[in-house]
């Protein structure tokens, strides 16, 4: 169990990659804390699995986007737990329209949840990450350096800006705690059960399996 005894947050984790993320974590022996914005019902039933797989869970909601929430989630991380060794940002969110029918309000969500909500969770943790000589993973995605899909705009420019957080994370916490980002390519997660055929088609012409991950 390479992971025994170690405390992981996983923003995002109710579903899609960070829901899996928390599974193998699970497997390898983490106590997982599994961090969600409004679907409780996955969140519990996520906990239940940790459980049954022998190891410890709890779910915390916490709006990535909102500073209180993450400062009181870190909080509530070490009352329950005393440290913390990872943090995997992962949670995200997309709004797939065309360019110019985008708001400015969906653009500051997207950036307050995908970009800001990593950059507030790394700073809140970051106190008892660098005691516990810990790691901090960044759910990039391919759209940080492939960015050719004017629908998903907004969601490409945090990807390039989590990015160079992940850099410049990486600089400030070195060399005690490590920084990496991946960037995963199409997976087949809630995130993108209602996008359009015809995308989905010609998305998977680029793809030398010519399928999302699974």
């Amino acid at each position: 169990m390479r992971f025994k005894d170690k405390v992981v947050l996983i923003t995002g984790s109710s579903r899609g990659v960070g829901r899996a993320t928390a599974l193998e974590f699970a497997k390898e022996g983490a106590t997982i804390v599994v961090n969600y914005s409004s679907s409780e019902d996955k969140a519990n039933s996520l906990v239940n699995e940790i459980t049954q797989l022998g190891s410890k869970a709890v779910a915390i909601r916490c709006d990535v986007s909102q500073e209180d929430q993450v400062k009181s989630m870190i909080e509530e991380i070490i009352t329950k737990f005393g440290k913390l060794d990872i943090l995997v940002n992962n949670a995200a969110i997309v709004f797939d329209v065309p360019l110019f029918e985008k708001t400015v309000d969906k653009w500051q969500k997207t950036m307050a949840v995908n970009l800001i909500g990593s950059f507030l969770c790394a700073k809140y943790s970051s106190k008892y990450l660098l005691e516990s000589k810990g790691n901090i993973v960044n759910v990039c995605s391919t759209s940080g350096y492939n960015n050719f899909a004017p629908t998903s705009a907004d969601y490409d420019s945090s990807k390039v800006g989590l990015i160079s957080l992940t850099k410049n994370l990486a600089k400030e916490l070195a060399p005690i705690v490590r920084v990496n980002g991946v960037a995963p390519g199409w997976i087949d997660t809630d995130m993108n059960l209602e996008l359009p055929q015809d995308l989905i088609d010609d998305e998977m012409k680029k793809v030398l399996l010519g399928r999302m991950a699974v």
